[in-house]
């Protein structure tokens, strides 16, 4: 079974890219069209990513990797959260700190740092602290807690990093590519695919769009974690290449009828906006024919008054 269909897609908006005029010409071999300024995102190729995406994913995680979920954006911060934290994983969703892959070792030693002040405030000595210098404390500490909360549990590397917007994460992806880190990331019609290991073309900016995503990563590493405790696995395992998904004769005819779908519509959009364009040009041609009689007739009908007194 595909890990998600054509229908949820069109139903969760991924299909929709950005303004015409806002665009990497990069995504074109994933846009079939355009709708009303829209680009339309091919999610025949969508699905086919996501499903490799899936496998890899789950590959890493069976042979002992983590994923880091990243997406400060306001629209995926909640989905980020929710999902890493079903399984496990550690995410970033309020701000990347510049760093946090490749100074590690530092950012880990503010996480431990983060750690001691929190314990400090479960056990009550931040109630014996002078107030001033405990209300310092507790400042720092919400401060770390929302930059680092959500990689207090991350010990070393991860071994994927899943993004969502990468024109926004472009810090985490640069450090991601400068350590050699897989990335998998949802990318829109103004974003650059050729950065990203594995690129799923999509909405970044709906919410429903970004919880759909999430929730197929999440699953990945459900699946993951699932296998790896059948067969005993060991962190720092390969992972292995992933598989092409195999489609039941009904999910390829659903999918072939959503796609035709969608080419209709973008194709019906199209013709729309030529003739629009037609329309225009000829308004505009006609117009200055139209002025060009105005101004002859007031003279027209000199003449003939003149030449009528004139009898």
């Amino acid at each position: 079974m595909a890990v998600v269909t054509m229908k949820q897609l069109l139903e969760s908006g991924v299909h929709f890219g950005h303004q015409t005029r806002r665009w990497n010409p990069k995504m074109k071999r994933f846009i079939l069209g355009e709708r009303n300024g829209i680009y339309v995102i091919d999610l025949e190729q969508t699905l086919d990513r996501i499903d490799t995406a899936y496998r890899f994913v789950r590959t890493t995680v069976e042979n002992g990797g983590t994923v880091l979920f990243v997406g400060t954006k306001k629209q995926a911060q909640e989905p980020v959260q929710r999902h890493a934290d079903r399984v496990g994983q550690p995410y970033v969703n309020f701000r990347w700190l510049g760093g946090m892959l490749t100074n590690f070792t530092t950012v880990h030693q503010r996480v431990g740092k983060m750690r001691e002040m929190a314990r400090m405030e479960e056990t009550g000595e931040v109630d014996l602290m002078i107030k001033k210098e405990g209300l310092k404390l507790r400042r720092d500490l919400t401060k770390l807690q929302r930059n680092l909360g959500g990689i207090r549990n991350m010990e070393k590397l991860p071994a994927v990093v899943f993004v969502i917007d990468t024109k926004k994460e472009h810090i985490a992806v640069t450090e991601a590519n400068r350590l050699g880190i897989p990335v998998v990331a949802v990318v829109d019609t103004n974003c650059d695919p050729d950065i990203i290991t594995f690129a799923i073309p999509g909405n970044d900016d709906a919410m429903r769009s970004a919880d759909l995503m999430c929730r197929v990563i999440a699953d990945a590493v459900e699946e993951g974690r699932y296998l790896a405790s059948r067969k005993g696995a060991r962190p720092g395992t390969k992972a292995e290449a992933p598989v092409a998904p195999v489609l039941t004769p009904e999910e390829k005819a659903e999918r072939a009828e959503a796609q035709a779908k969608a080419r209709n519509e973008a194709a019906a959009a199209q013709a729309e906006r030529e003739r629009r364009l037609e329309e225009s040009k000829a308004q505009a041609a006609a117009a200055p024919a139209e002025a060009a009689v105005e101004e002859v007739d007031p003279a027209v009908e000199t003449v003939t008054g003149s030449g009528t007194e004139a009898g």
